[in-house]
């Protein structure tokens, strides 16, 4: 279902979110990296309702978006050529792209070594780099998950039916109702212990679906210093 655009007045402005409703029984809101808010709901809540909770949540969301806007702007666009730098797994390494028969992506030496047909082409070597970070994201992310599920006092039934790695616009990663964890392709660029805070975080959630005080508690078992490794990550990816 499409999302809805909505807003209600706040202090001396406003806070616009976006509505999406879907089949459960809880209402969620959240508030992005970009400075955008999310609400979701499910499909029978009255409208009225919705708005409600929303501003009695008011001061939680401005809090937020303060907190976020101090990461503002964002990294600017890479423009894939020698030089500039790029993350992975939260160290930075210089980009060097050289003309080579053998098209392929390494670290060498402290330098993410591209070697390409086209070097002077920025288009193929975006496209290069995306595929290290995609193949890279698949070991990596397997390999935490194996960890982080080893804080809980029962590994086996926090083991998600499946792995799934995306680019995502609007979360760093999400657990679907069938158990299947969801991580967003950017968290390769991230340090280890920022990627686990993810990975934790979206594992509590085949116990508890919301972010309810139980949520936060396993959370707070399992993994003590998450609003440190939570800031860090904003940090990082900022």
């Amino acid at each position: 279902m499409n999302a809805q655009c909505l807003s209600l007045s706040y202090g001396e402005g406003l806070i616009e979110f976006q509505l999406e409703r879907r089949d459960r029984k809880t209402l969620s809101i959240s508030v992005r990296p970009d400075l955008g808010v999310e609400v979701i709901a499910p499909l029978d809540a009255p409208l009225e309702r919705i708005i409600e909770k929303v501003r009695r949540r008011a001061p939680w969301i401005r809090k937020q978006l303060t907190f976020f806007a101090q990461f503002q702007p964002r990294t600017p666009e890479r423009r894939y050529i020698s030089g500039e730098t790029h993350l992975y797994l939260g160290r930075q390494y210089k980009l060097k792209v050289v003309p080579h028969i053998q098209q392929q992506v390494k670290l060498y030496r402290g330098q993410l070594v591209v070697q390409s047909l086209k070097p002077r082409q920025a288009d193929l070597t975006a496209a290069l780099v995306d595929e290290w970070y995609r193949q890279r994201a698949h070991v990596k992310f397997r390999e935490r998950v194996d960890h982080c599920r080893q804080a809980f006092s029962d590994p086996d039934a926090f083991e998600p039916g499946g792995l799934v790695v995306r680019q995502l616009q609007q979360r760093w990663g999400s657990m679907t109702v069938g158990g299947k964890l969801i991580l967003n392709l950017a968290l390769i660029r991230a340090s280890v212990d920022a990627i686990d805070y993810v990975i934790t975080h979206e594992l509590c959630h085949m116990a508890h679906a919301h972010h309810g005080p139980e949520f936060y508690q396993l959370l707070g078992k399992v993994m003590p210093d998450w609003e440190k490794r939570k800031l860090k990550l904003e940090r990082q990816l900022a």
